[in-house]
């Protein structure tokens, strides 16, 4: 009888919680503004009661549970963007999708409008992902559409690095879905490096600042890109193809949007474009990479993600000769160069990324993050390259004009690598964001363990007309064989290494921000924060302050100021710890850069079309430096914390719609970098005649006197004093189906010297590097074309078909020099010129 009770009271409160949970609905979709862009911190509410209530993701999306078999209201809320109030009256169970289009609300001035806009970060500017596919680019790689910002310099358009404000590529801060990922270690040339990270498929937003960044973004000194990949609501995909490659993806969600998918999988071959290099060969490069992101919601409140990413990328090379003219009209030279010998490179990564977002209410969330980075790396080459080094004939007159005149010098080289590399990084972090109306508190803990195994074995032979270099004392002139000196042959360059280093890190931040009037309702918003971080391998605690203001006044509302400023100490990573012999220094410690950064952002229309003009000034007082040599996108560490130096600069850009319904931008980029290292000086040499002994030309080579001097401040591998960037797009009138890009850089040259690893001598400049890509687009298919039931083509959205004319102008840029001898002793540095025209075609197939 009392089980009969027990179950009947059982089955009846099954009951009532069955009815009770049918009386709910689920409420979801996208909240994007006018352009498509997904909206992050905007209110979902059922107006009725208040207490129900949600908040997008960083994609605009958001999804609610409300009740059913009743009308009532959702009031869609942003800052930035006009309120909407809509009415629902949903079935008991019922998944229903709806998303909405948010208007900017606008300020209204006495000539021309200005739009507000979405709340991001005030040192941070917002890229249009959208454009990326549209930026003709030799070698493919998200990162080109970064190229062309203010602040931002590349000389190698094979290359995914970038330089900012002077800093190294390893100064840069890269975050694909909150989640920091790393660059290649043993990549020495932009046509090894093969696939970058970041698939532009994928890619929901992209925000990046060139400095004076926030506490919550780790500790790197130069800049950081912080990528969003998508949230699909629906299926779609895409299937592209060129000359270069091909690449697919597809995307997906289930009918209650709880599970979302979305993969790419990328082919990416060079080889074309690496045919128009000066060194002619065999190049068989194959890059290949998966990337897969999960989403799943076990309730309104926890979601799980899952970033899954496989790469390998192979790089075979089989050199056979190479010719390159320089010089000038006064001593015009040749160097041909004939080889022997292959190069094998492998790079095979693995990552992967477990995180759970837990919001227990709307205005508080929390995240964990668990990943693991992988990578298998080796380089292999032995290359034996013959070279003969002419001078050509200069008179315009002869007959024999540009050919050789008479032979400088001849020698040979055999350069010899088995490098191998094998890392594991794993992590685990936690975050936590509380938020209401103007305030909003941020904070992290993370914990990173390192395990690096590196095998360096690398040497160089040179011989110059028959004699190796540097050439010992020979046995020419002895009798005795007792008194004849030991032969033997000394390499120019030898490095040996074997290191293995397991090190853990721990890191946090904690930030808040304020957003407050002024009684004029001018506004304010104020961000500090620090961050913290002690590394077990030299027991360092370094502690980071930064803080941001940026003030819009009322009188001004088309303006907007800011200033930031804070430390920005940059621990050492492997590359930095290990010196140019391939031994690592265990008391390294932490570079530092403090940023002074003054900014301002000003609305207009010309035209009758919305502009907004950039500018900011930036000094960077930069400490305990670590000196480095660049030779393409090589880094060569000295690994000591023993120079100093600063930064100064100003970036400016125009970005708007130049022509009509299209976004272009302009932007110019002047600076200068130096550093000071301590401890550093050098002699001039003497003779008896009072000249200064020059080797190669100074007759007298005997020294009787010599003079030190210490070089003190001199440029850093990256002080590129000027940029240019243009983006500009245009179509044919009346049919914007068919459109032009134009990519244009220019940046001026770099610092190099000779290969004697003595910074004091890198003061030479390597030629202006200048660049025109430009690429021609047709759209052939368009989703408000309707096709007939039997057309093959009715389940695509979209054909796009485009021609991509790199390097248009056909200049000669240089990445690197080559540095030979002749019969003088006297050196050469011969360029080596990066890749000339090409033409590429380019299918992309939308579904």
């Amino acid at each position: 009888m009392v089980f009969r009770k027990i179950f009947f009271a059982f089955a009846l409160f099954f009951c009532s919680f069955t009815v009770f949970s049918q009386q709910k609905a689920i409420l979801y979709g996208t909240i994007t503004d006018e352009k498509g862009n997904g909206l992050e911190g905007a209110h979902v509410k059922v107006v009725q009661q208040p207490q129900i209530i949600t908040s997008t993701n960083k994609s605009g999306k958001y999804k609610l549970e409300v009740p059913a078999t009743r009308e009532i209201t959702i009031a869609f809320t942003h800052v930035s963007f006009s309120d909407k109030l809509l009415p629902f009256n949903l079935k008991p169970g019922e998944n229903y999708e709806h998303s909405v289009s948010m208007k900017e609300k606008a300020h209204q001035y006495s000539e021309f409008e200005i739009k507000g806009q979405q709340e991001i970060p005030a040192t941070m500017q917002k890229i249009d992902p959208k454009i990326v596919q549209y930026v003709p680019s030799a070698s493919g790689h998200f990162e080109a559409i970064l190229f062309s910002q203010p602040g931002v310099s590349s000389n190698n358009e094979l290359s995914s690095q970038y330089s900012v404000r002077g800093g190294n590529f390893d100064e840069n801060l890269v975050y694909v879905n909150g989640i920091q990922v790393y660059r290649p270690f043993l990549v020495r040339a932009g046509q090894q490096e093969g696939l970058s990270f970041i698939n532009s498929d994928l890619v929901e937003s992209i925000l990046f600042s060139a400095g004076g960044f926030e506490a919550k973004y780790g500790d790197k000194m130069s800049s950081v890109l912080d990528i969003t990949y998508k949230e699909p609501t629906k299926f779609a995909g895409s299937v592209s193809g060129s000359l270069l490659g091909a690449a697919v993806h597809v995307e997906d969600a289930s009918k209650d949007y709880r599970f979302t998918q979305i993969h790419g999988l990328r082919y990416h071959t060079n080889q074309y474009v690496l045919g128009a290099l000066e060194t002619t060969g065999s190049y068989k490069p194959a890059f290949t990479d998966y990337q897969g992101y999960f989403t799943y919601d076990i309730s309104d409140e926890l979601e799980l993600g899952f970033l899954a990413n496989f790469s390998q990328n192979k790089y075979n090379f089989i050199p056979e000769t190479q010719q390159t003219d320089f010089g000038n009209i006064n001593q015009a030279l040749r160097l041909t160069v004939y080889f022997d010998g292959q190069e094998v490179d492998k790079f095979t990564t693995y990552f992967g990324a477990f995180t759970a977002n837990y919001r227990p209410t709307h205005n508080m969330s929390y995240q964990f993050t668990t990943s693991a980075f992988k990578t298998s790396e080796e380089e292999t080459f032995d290359i034996l390259g013959q070279y003969w080094l002419d001078e050509l004939e200069r008179d315009l007159g002869d007959d024999e004009f540009g050919e050789v005149a008479f032979n400088r010098g001849v020698g040979s080289y055999l350069h010899h690598a088995r490098n191998y590399l094998d890392a594991l990084v794993y992590n685990a972090e936690i975050k936590g964001q509380n938020f209401d109306k103007n305030n909003t508190l941020l904070w992290g803990l993370k914990y990173q363990y390192e395990d690096i195994q590196d095998e360096l074995s690398e040497w160089k032979l040179l011989d110059s007309a028959g004699y190796s270099l540097p050439n010992r004392s020979d046995s020419v002139g002895y009798i005795i064989p007792s008194l004849q000196p030991e032969q033997t042959i000394e390499l120019s360059e030898v490095h040996k290494s074997q290191n293995h280093i397991q090190s853990n890190r721990i890191s946090g931040y904690i930030q808040e921000n304020l957003q407050f009037y002024l009684a004029d309702t001018s506004k304010i918003t104020l961000t500090g924060g620090t961050r913290f971080n002690y590394w077990s391998f030299n027991r360092q605690l370094l502690f980071s302050p930064r803080a941001t203001i940026s003030f819009q006044p009322k009188k001004l509302p088309n303006t907007s100021f800011r200033f930031a400023s804070g430390y920005y100490q940059q621990p050492p990573f492997y590359r930095e710890m290990r010196d140019l012999n391939g031994n690592i220094n265990t008391d390294i410690k932490a570079q530092t850069s403090i940023h002074f950064v003054l900014g301002s952002d000003y609305f207009f229309k010309a035209w009758g079309r919305p502009f907004k003009y950039t500018a900011e000034g930036y000094y960077k007082i930069l400490e305990n430096l670590i000196p480095y040599e660049l030779d393409n996108v090589r880094i060569r560490y000295y690994a000591t914390n023993n120079s100093k130096g600063d930064a100064m600069g100003v970036d400016m850009k125009v970005h708007g719609e130049f022509v009509k319904g299209v976004d272009s931008w302009a932007s110019l980029s002047v600076m200068r970098i130096r550093e000071d290292i301590v401890d550093d000086y050098y002699y001039e040499y003497y003779n008896a005649s009072g000249e200064k002994i020059i080797s190669g030309f100074t007759f007298d080579q005997v020294a009787t006197d010599s003079v030190k001097f210490e070089p003190g401040y001199i440029p850093r591998p990256t002080d590129q004093r000027v940029n240019f960037g243009l983006f500009f797009q245009d179509y044919i009138p009346k049919n914007p189906n068919f459109k032009m890009h134009l990519n244009l850089l220019y940046g001026t040259g770099l610092p190099f010297g000779p290969p004697s690893f003595e910074r004091y001598k890198d003061t030479l400049r390597i030629p202006p590097y200048r660049r025109v890509d430009i690429g021609f687009s047709a759209q052939l298919l368009s989703e408000k074309k309707k096709l007939r039931d039997k057309n093959p083509f009715r389940f695509l959205k979209s054909i796009w078909a485009s021609l991509e004319v790199f390097n248009l102008l056909e200049i000669d840029n240089t990445i690197s020099y080559i540095w030979i001898k002749d019969v003088t002793n006297r050196q050469y540095a011969v360029p080596n010129h990066l890749t000339s025209r090409r033409i590429n075609a380019k299918l992309i197939f939308r579904f």
